[in-house]
Formats: C-alpha cells, sequence, structure tokens
C-alpha cells in the first residue's frame, strides 16, 4: 500500500509541469519510443497510400460496365477492348480479358474472371497484413515499456533504501506511463485504419461481382 502511495505521490508531483513539450514526454519515454514511433509512421504510410489507391477506383464511371455490354452486344468487341484500355483499372482489366476470350464456354469464362479478379484483390490488400501487424504489435511494446518503467521504478527504490526520491522514481513512472499511452494510440490509429481499408475493399470488390455477372449474362444471352 504504501508502495502505491509513493507511485500515487510521483505522478502528482509531475502535474505542475503542465508546460512539457511534446518532445520532451517521447524522451521521458524512452528507448522503447523509438520502435512505437517507427510503427506509427508505418501504420500511418499504409493508410494514407491505400486510401489514395481506393479512391482512383472510385472514380471509374458508373457506366463503364454498361459500356461494355452494348458494345458486346452489338458485336463490337474491338470498341469494348479501346474502352477496357482507355479506363486502365482492375475493373477494366478483368473485362478486357473477359472480351478476349468471351469465345469460350461462360462457366469456364467465369472461372478465369474469378481468379483474375482474385488477383487484382491481392493488389488491393497490398500492406494490409502489416498493417494489422502495427495494430497487435504497438500496444504489446506499449506494455513491454510498462513493465520495464515499473522495474525501473523498484530499482530506483532498492538503491535509495529509505530515503526514497519522489524525483527519482518519476524516471521510471514516466516510461511506464508514456510508452503505454503512446502503444495504444498508435494500435487504436492502424486498428481502425485496417478495418476501414478491408470494408472499402470489400465494397469494390462487390462491385466488381456484380458488374462481371452482368457482363457475363450478357454474353450468355448473346450465345443463346
Amino acid at each position: 500500500m504504501n508502495i502505491m502511495l509513493l507511485l500515487t505521490t510521483a505522478v502528482t508531483s509531475q502535474l505542475p509541469e503542465a508546460n512539457l513539450s511534446l518532445w520532451s514526454l517521447i524522451v521521458k519515454g524512452g528507448w522503447l519510443m523509438i520502435p512505437i514511433f517507427f510503427l506509427s509512421i508505418v501504420g500511418i504510410y499504409i493508410i494514407c497510400e491505400r486510401i489514395s489507391v481506393l479512391r482512383k477506383l472510385s472514380k471509374t464511371p458508373k457506366d463503364f460496365t454498361e459500356k461494355i455490354i452494348h458494345y458486346m452486344e452489338t458485336g463490337n468487341s474491338a470498341a469494348a477492348l479501346q474502352e477496357c484500355k482507355a479506363e486502365d483499372s482492375p475493373l477494366a482489366r478483368i473485362l478486357q480479358k473477359g472480351i478476349r476470350y468471351s469465345h469460350i464456354p461462360v462457366p469456364e469464362l467465369r472461372n478465369s474472371l474469378e481468379n483474375t479478379a482474385s488477383s487484382e484483390v491481392a493488389g488491393l490488400e497490398k500492406g494490409l497484413s502489416l498493417l494489422a501487424t502495427v495494430a497487435g504489435i504497438a500496444p504489446m511494446i506499449g506494455f513491454l515499456g510498462t513493465v520495464v518503467g515499473m522495474v525501473q521504478a523498484f530499482y530506483d527504490m532498492s538503491l535509495a533504501g529509505n530515503n526514497i526520491n519522489i524525483t527519482l522514481l518519476s524516471r521510471g513512472i514516466y516510461t511506464a506511463m508514456i510508452t503505454t499511452v503512446a502503444g495504444l494510440i498508435v494500435g487504436i490509429i492502424a486498428y481502425f485504419g485496417y478495418n476501414l481499408l478491408v470494408g472499402r475493399i470489400e465494397k469494390t470488390t462487390d462491385d466488381w461481382e456484380n458488374s462481371i455477372s452482368a457482363f457475363l449474362d450478357s454474353l450468355y444471352a448473346v450465345k443463346k
């Protein structure tokens, strides 16, 4: 109980230093702030880069698939291919393959297009596994900092003997608290970004599936 009282007093004694800069807090967090900072850069970069990629995909005209279907129904496959080349998006590449192999049976073409779509989805998911790793590791490093900081605080107490210096204890407590907060912040941002990206990728793939189904249905109707 006395130990907890001393730790609480140590934290309270630091409250008047309200003018501490962000850099000062980071420094007081100790060397474990370095990997946490590195993870934050990696996580933010992946989130921003993937959002940029998905935003570009959203610019694909909604009537793009309808144009391709119209060209195919009128027997103008050359114009359909030209439209796909001009669009140059994952969906355009998928439908471009469908146009080139439109002569094969529809069930076989469906499997081929699904394989192509899976390859394009893998491209969209680039970096997501690393982002998930950041979301899991950052809080763990923060908790490691908590343990290291408390060990440091108790070690300083053992050295002080009966003359415990509150200022001396604050070093370990700063490490414990700041690394935990930093790790949790980075983990929360990475976790939120991961789920946001997964949701947007799922919506994009659903749109692709609808477009592929409409394209194949039109081919099937033409071949009947």
